[in-house]
């Protein structure tokens, strides 16, 4: 008879005293649909907002009016404002901001920041016609554009980003975190864990003594697991 082949699973086997499967980072796309086309681009110019020739001048006039909206949303709500530099680990940089939000238990934006980044976006170049008359044709390039993190603390999700671009055709980007929700729901739940950047260290009872952890990891880690179960259904709800 052959050697059997000792695994890592062989040896994990009745060691593991917390095993978590959740979804980590998460991050969803959107855009507007009507804006995917340069013929959509003019129509959404002329049909849409009702101007009556589509120029790309236009594309920094609502950039601007969307720029002074965002500092007036921060000045009303007193909300932190900061400025990305180049290398910046956004997350890190933000940490105080949400950590101060967190501590209210209300969901809310805990601070917006700002970089300047590389997105496609729409660009234009002006033809030559027999008449004379102006003519544009809108193509997509990569361009350094401002672009706003509206960072979140949430009460089911924990810390979050809302991403926009401030330049047509508006691309979003949202973050959420699989193991900070388990974390919330872990709280809701009344569990008490030792937690770790992006995980668990440990779990025990909420009222347990400090090294009371055994006796209660079976119950409460199947708790954890039908919570974290929910995951995938929250996140796209």
């Amino acid at each position: 008879m052959g050697t059997r082949v000792v695994t890592v699973n062989d040896v994990l086997d009745g060691h593991v005293a917390l095993d978590i499967e959740c979804l980590d980072r998460i991050y969803l796309n959107g855009y507007v649909p009507i804006l995917q086309s340069s013929g959509q681009v003019v129509a959404f110019l002329c049909q849409h907002l009702g101007y009556p020739f589509p120029s790309p001048a236009l594309f920094d006039k609502i950039g601007q009016r969307f720029r002074a909206a965002v500092v007036s949303f921060a000045q009303a709500g007193a909300i932190p404002w900061v400025k990305f530099a180049k290398g910046d680990r956004k997350l890190e940089v933000m940490r105080p901001h949400l950590d101060r939000q967190a501590a209210t238990g209300r969901s809310g934006v805990a601070a917006i920041g700002v970089a300047q980044e590389s997105q496609r976006v729409w660009s234009a170049c002006q033809r030559t016609t027999t008449t004379g008359a102006p003519q544009f044709a809108f193509t997509k390039a990569d361009r350094r554009v401002s672009c706003y993190y509206f960072y979140l603390w949430d009460a089911d999700f924990g810390p979050a980003f809302i991403k926009v671009c401030a330049y047509f055709p508006y691309p979003i980007k949202l973050w959420v975190n699989g193991h900070e929700w388990a974390k919330r729901q872990a709280a809701k739940a009344g569990l008490a864990f030792t937690e770790l950047s992006n995980g668990f260290a440990g779990l025990r009872p909420a009222r347990a003594a400090p090294g009371d952890l055994r006796p209660a990891r079976a119950s409460h880690h199947q708790r954890l697991r039908a919570a974290v179960a929910c995951l995938p259904a929250a996140a796209v709800g």
